[in-house]
């Protein structure tokens, strides 16, 4: 019987925005088999919550935190030699995984260093193949079914290196490599666990993926953003033709304009790059950025015919009547991903359930 692929949240940088306690509160009840974070600082966070599920750290950890990720049951990522080296010497008891590089070239030892690598943890005093959980890596283009050879690659690479730990004696493993691009095209790559982050919050990792995943699962998948960005109107304010508007005089009205002035700027995560064609949805409507984006407030132009007053709703992401601004587009207007988009609203703002 097959053994059941884990389901692994990767909570990482605040939740992708979502908010570290909110989100992960809620997905340790309905069911997520454990979570992933950057640092222990992060994984002590969702400790001191209550979460006792398994918590692994995918960045790296400075020996300084290694006791206290022992402490904490907090499970960290050991992807080179310095560091194995220094948690051998801590003998901290850090429960730890390994990260191997399949491609990606960043974070990972090479599957041609793993014999050296079960060498060290076998010849060391203190045992620290008994706190060995897992091995891991990360793909570097499972985005784009129509260009599968790197990420085929990756996958037998992995598998190679799986096979160099189950032939070495290790046996109660977790081995790993799909985050949400690779566990949707790739189902050869869910192994054990899958390491799902911008999928759990509604989102496709590419457009590529959106069009193709049909392909693969013979249906759609259903990814619904679970995030609105909302605010209010704090100010109205009429402008008459000719008039500027904003810092360095950077736009111009073109007609008498009602301008809704909302108290949100770049400090906010709605980024500089949207000055002047942001926009945001008041009363089922569009509204678009005048002049630049300020750091703590927007100006954007009322529209036409609606009349708003100050207290009325602002959406800045999700959806308002027939219109809808999405992170995407957002994103694709600041000339970034939504990733990156997300993962820069500020940790400040409050996060609410509704």
């Amino acid at each position: 019987m097959k053994k059941k692929t884990k389901l692994f949240a990767v909570v990482k940088s605040n939740a992708y925005g979502h908010g570290l306690l909110i989100f992960s509160e809620l997905a340790n009840i309905y069911g997520i088999d454990g979570f992933c974070v950057d640092s222990v600082i992060e994984g002590i966070k969702l400790r001191n919550a209550g979460i006792k599920k398994t918590i692994l750290v995918l960045g790296p950890t400075l020996p300084n935190l290694l006791k206290k990720a022992a402490a904490d049951d907090i499970t960290i990522t050991i992807s080179n030699f310095d560091a194995l080296k220094e948690f051998i010497d801590s003998k901290s008891g850090a429960n730890f995984h390994l990260k191997i590089d399949t491609g990606m070239h960043r974070q990972g030892f090479y599957v041609s260093q793993l014999t050296a690598v079960v060498k060290q943890m076998q010849k060391s005093k203190f045992k620290i193949q008994n706190l060995l959980k897992g091995v891991y890596t990360h793909f570097a283009a499972a985005k784009d079914v129509t260009y599968p050879d790197y990420t085929l690659q990756q996958i037998k690479q992995f598998n190679e290196a799986k096979n160099i730990f189950l032939k070495n004696g290790f046996r109660n493993l977790i081995f790993h490599a799909a985050a949400t691009g690779g566990a949707i095209l790739y189902p050869q790559s869910h192994f054990d666990a899958v390491r799902i982050g911008l999928g759990l919050y509604g989102f496709f990792p590419t457009k590529e993926i959106k069009i193709q995943h049909s392909l693969i699962w013979k249906g759609e998948l259903d990814l619904r953003p679970i995030l609105a960005w909302k605010t209010i109107v704090s100010e109205i304010k009429q402008l008459n033709k000719g008039d500027y508007i904003g810092y360095d005089l950077s736009e111009r009205v073109k007609e008498d304009t009602i301008v809704a002035v909302l108290p949100i700027g770049y400090w906010h995560g709605f980024l500089r790059a949207l000055s002047q064609k942001g926009e945001v949805i008041i009363k089922g409507k569009r509204a678009r950025v005048l002049g630049r984006v300020s750091m703590d407030l927007i100006s954007v132009k009322a529209p036409k015919n609606i009349k708003i007053k100050r207290g009325d709703t602002a959406i800045l992401i999700g959806n308002g009547g027939k219109e809808k601004v999405s992170a995407e587009e957002l994103a694709d207007l600041s000339g970034t991903i939504h990733y990156e988009f997300l993962t820069r609203l500020n940790p400040l703002i409050k996060r609410i359930v509704v």
